[in-house]
């Protein structure tokens, strides 16, 4: 029993300290953020706003993803986010644009509103209700001994009668024991406003899965262009090579005792088709899943890629862990296409890849040195890669004005496993 009370009181400790972050930030950050939203929108119409909205706007959003990690954390509250994908340019118009255009932007907006005066009274309630109690304790029976004052404000309940002094020491000492368990209920009542307005509505949730649809068929359709462009390959290559070798070894059968040297030959060549095939089967399985990408995950497999470049290519990985084979599987062949667009289009002289993990998102960014001018839509294989991240609710982020530099920005949201005890980092 003890054991018991000593868990909840130190439960709702914790809980008051949180409810106290949450209010000391609905003043400091939602007040300000707020004032500076509203100030950049009105300036909207000379032009400036356009530059000054999105910092605010995403420093917002960014506070709203915060609230939504501690509602699950804290409260048990899972909240979805809502957002809409990233715009590829990151130009302060595009930024402007895919922020206003968002509905979870303006729910956003009204959340850090509606945040200044709920997250100052849920936050601070609990640790009031116990600093009260423990005034009445520790405080408030000895100032009406020795003052005029009485028993101070929550002994305005009148004449304790025969417990004198004791009747303030035992509310307080009730009023800490009921605010302590009911700081986590007040919390998760914070929680749950939040989850009221930064959750996905029926609308977002609808384009949700007219998403997931679209990018279904679109995985559909470049698994069968996959399967066919393997069945190709088989039957113009390896196949083909394989008919072949069985028809030497069939001739070199019947050859070897009327003609022995011309059998050695046909053995010889079946020998070398047989190579050839060989070589051909596994660039083929490379294709499909590169065996260094199994055998030394994603930062060997990036790192195999660099060093079979042309152009010197600078590598950093920092990665605890392994994500799923798939989510390994597109990101190295969007790597893969990115340099082979460098070597082959920009002219450069340099290019470089970081790999990193930011605990929700595998980051990806593939830059060079290059003429610049790459554009996505006009039909490479950079839209090829786009649909390939869509399956896992990944984009595609590229910055390449004229006369360089270029850069791309992939993410992929992702949970790794099987944490290594070191990242490594380097130039391959």
């Amino acid at each position: 029993m003890i054991e018991y009370f000593r868990r909840g009181a130190r439960a709702g400790l914790v809980a008051v300290l949180r409810g106290l972050v949450q209010a000391v930030l609905s003043q400091a950050v939602n007040i300000a953020l707020f004032v500076l939203v509203v100030v950049s929108l009105a300036l909207v119409p000379i032009g400036v706003g356009v530059l000054l909205a999105p910092a605010p706007l995403l420093a917002i959003r960014a506070l709203a993803e915060r609230q939504r990690a501690w509602a699950a954390e804290w409260s048990g509250v899972e909240i979805p986010a809502p957002y809409r994908a990233a715009p590829r340019s990151r130009s302060p118009l595009a930024l402007f644009g895919w922020l206003v255009r968002d509905p979870a932007t303006w729910r956003d907006l009204l959340w850090t509103f509606l945040n200044i005066p709920l997250g100052l009274l849920l936050g601070l309630l609990p640790g009031a209700l116990v600093v009260y109690g423990l005034e009445g304790v520790l405080v408030a029976w000895w100032v009406g001994l020795v003052t005029d004052y009485g028993w101070g404000p929550f002994w305005m309940l009148g004449d304790w009668g025969a417990l004198g002094v004791a009747g303030p020491i035992v509310l307080g000492a009730l009023l800490t024991v009921v605010a302590l368990p009911a700081a986590p209920s007040l919390l998760w009542a914070h929680a749950v406003f939040t989850r009221s307005l930064l959750a996905p509505t029926r609308a977002a949730l609808a384009d949700r899965v007219r998403h997931l649809t679209a990018t279904r068929a679109e995985t559909v359709d470049a698994s069968a262009a996959e399967l066919r462009r393997i069945e190709r390959d088989l039957h113009d290559g390896a196949q083909a090579r394989l008919v072949a070798l069985s028809m030497n070894i069939g001739l070199a059968e019947e050859m070897i005792g009327r003609d022995p040297q011309m059998a050695a030959r046909l053995l010889a060549e079946a020998r070398s088709a047989s190579g050839t095939a060989l070589t051909e089967l596994r660039d083929l399985v490379r294709g499909i899943h590169p065996p260094v990408l199994a055998e030394r995950g994603l930062d060997g497999g990036v790192r195999a890629l660099a060093m079979a470049l042309p152009v010197p290519v600078d590598v950093v990985v920092d990665l605890p862990g392994r994500a799923a084979a798939p989510v390994e599987s597109a990101a190295y062949f969007a790597v893969a296409e990115m340099l082979a667009n460098v070597v082959k289009h920009s002219g450069a002289a340099r290019a470089w890849v970081q790999v990193e993990h930011d605990g929700r998102r595998l980051l990806v960014i593939v830059g060079d040195d290059g003429r610049g001018g790459a554009d996505p839509a006009a039909g490479s294989g950079m839209s090829g890669i786009e649909r390939r991240l869509a399956a896992f609710d990944g984009t595609m982020a590229v910055t390449s004005p004229p006369g360089g530099p270029t850069v791309v920005t992939l993410e992929l949201p992702c949970a790794l496993s099987s944490p290594k005890t070191s990242p490594s980092s380097g130039t391959g």
